[in-house]
């Protein structure tokens, strides 16, 4: 009996089957545990606060944030449209076609992201006489993700199984139906986790654009930090903004794996 644990607490999966009352009672525990380590961590914090003089810049936040909304949603489309290229030419037959897919990858995934801003902004966009800088940084951004997504959709569309390729094409698919019927409703739920991980980490990414002046919410928060010198109260709110912009990927991906759950 001491062995046993309270049925509210245990679940038979990831939580999504438990009781409502049971997912509430649980998550309230968790949020009160958190909220009184952070608590005493404050409370013991010699620091003067002075959100007054931040407040003053709320206006500078917003619209860094907005840009940061702006730049996150065109990277994400961008880097989609480009990882879906990329993951099929990795399948591709077609060898130079295979080992560009290849070469783009492993320098992308190898090299870091600030490096690959200067060099896009400072070499190459300037060689083709481009200099909107925030065209260049939503540029930048789509090619960096669209290498791990590339990946991420390569990987689940491997993971279905040959038989039922096989089966596709015995029973007279063609290559787009095949893709369409039976590759992609398996390989949706499955790359949904890793894929709203990577989008996560695109929006935070996008942190690194000021390195050629590009003024999103970072950049902002950076610029009133200085102004202020109220450190804290300029970089809590650059956290909480960066959450408003993740937390709703992360649910809505879990929601379309719920949606999308079947045997396969």
């Amino acid at each position: 009996m001491g062995r046993m644990m309270p049925m509210i607490w245990c679940t038979p999966d990831d939580g999504s089957d438990a009781p409502l009352i049971s997912r509430i009672a649980a998550f309230a525990v968790v949020s009160l545990l958190i909220s009184a380590v952070f608590w005493f961590a404050f409370s013991q914090l010699q620091y003067g606060w002075n959100w007054h003089a931040v407040w003053q810049y709320r206006q500078k936040f917003l619209q860094g944030w907005v840009t940061t909304v702006l730049i996150s949603a065109a990277a994400l489309c961008l880097s989609l449209l480009i990882s879906v290229f990329f993951a099929l030419a990795r399948r591709s037959s077609l060898l130079p076609l295979r080992y560009l897919a290849m070469l783009y990858i492993e320098v992308v995934r190898g090299t870091p992201l600030l490096v690959q801003i200067l060099v896009f902004f400072y070499v190459v966009a300037d060689a083709f006489g481009v200099s909107n800088r925030y065209a260049v940084g939503i540029l930048t951004l789509a090619f960096f993700a669209g290498a791990y997504l590339s990946e991420i959709i390569r990987a689940g569309i491997e993971s279905v199984g040959e038989s039922q390729l096989e089966s596709a094409h015995a029973i007279g698919l063609t290559t787009f139906q095949t893709y369409r019927f039976v590759i992609l409703p398996q390989v949706v739920r499955r790359i949904l986790p890793p894929l709203a991980g990577q989008f996560a980490s695109l929006i935070k990414d996008s942190s690194l654009l000021p390195i050629i002046a590009v003024s999103e919410f970072t950049l902002n928060a950076q610029e009133v930090n200085s102004f202020t010198f109220s450190t804290l109260e300029s970089y809590l709110p650059l956290a909480v903004g960066y959450l408003l912009l993740t937390l709703p990927i992360s649910l809505f991906s879990r929601y379309l794996e719920q949606k999308y759950r079947y045997a396969s």
